[in-house]
């Protein structure tokens, strides 16, 4: 590497840490959410995963860092049944419109050990952009570096998802078409393929004049795995 080069990459570096530095500064506020959905039917990312679920969430966050936890269990009571269990964690970090995250998938079910990491714990690293207000588009890029996506000779599979989404709003109703590629062979396809093909639209119900009910409804056409879905959720 040439001397000049090297300088003009630690100037660079040097800048960006400190615009890094600033904007936490500027948004130094610590908050806590808890939230939950409930949906007809919980499909990921193409894939349907099981039927009507409640979905909880917690996160926290300071500075542009967050840390949140997800879960989804569903409505099946029989014991008969594979009950669904999903506990994820999420370690991120956010600065304008960029974003990266690296995630915890355990999804092994009601009764399972959780601590099996190698196996039954999915590890994966995602990185983000949102252009903003005026060009609402967010793309989205996640990779599974670690755990139980591993191929039959025990290499990892690396399995990858390419997302890209686009917020607008018609008539008061919030709309957000997306498209859902797997680029390479993985959990998710045997090669490049077009996983979602979905329209989600998302509007606030009033009920009396201080209270109004979030609900959504997801049209999703999976191409991949020759499927289709409409799921309807409802946020608290």
């Amino acid at each position: 590497m040439k001397t000049t080069t090297f300088k003009r990459t630690v100037l660079s570096a040097t800048a960006l840490l400190m615009s890094f530095s600033v904007f936490a500064q500027e948004e130094k506020k610590f908050e806590i959410a808890p939230a939950a959905d409930l949906v007809s039917s919980y499909v990921w990312r193409g894939m349907y995963q099981t039927g009507p679920s409640v979905q909880p969430s917690l996160g926290m966050s300071y500075a542009g860092l967050s840390l949140t936890a997800w879960g989804s269990t569903d409505f099946s009571t029989s014991s008969d049944e594979y009950k669904a269990k999903e506990f994820d964690l999420t370690l991120g970090y956010g600065i304008r419109g960029f974003s990266i995250a690296v995630t915890d998938y355990w999804w092994s079910g009601e009764g399972a050990r959780y601590g099996r990491y190698a196996t039954d714990h999915y590890f994966e690293g995602t990185i983000g952009y949102n252009f903003g207000e005026k060009f609402p588009l967010s793309l989205t890029w996640s990779t599974m570096f670690a755990g139980g996506d591993k191929k039959e000779n025990g290499d990892q599979f690396f399995s990858s998802y390419f997302e890209a989404a686009y917020d607008i709003n018609v008539w008061g109703v919030d709309f957000t078409p997306s498209v859902g590629i797997s680029p390479w062979k993985g959990m998710y396809s045997d090669g490049f393929g077009l996983n979602s093909i979905a329209l989600k639209a998302s509007k606030e119900i009033k009920i009396t004049d201080s209270f109004s009910l979030p609900v959504f409804t997801q049209a999703i056409i999976a191409p991949e795995h020759d499927d289709v879905f409409l799921v309807f959720g409802i946020s608290l």
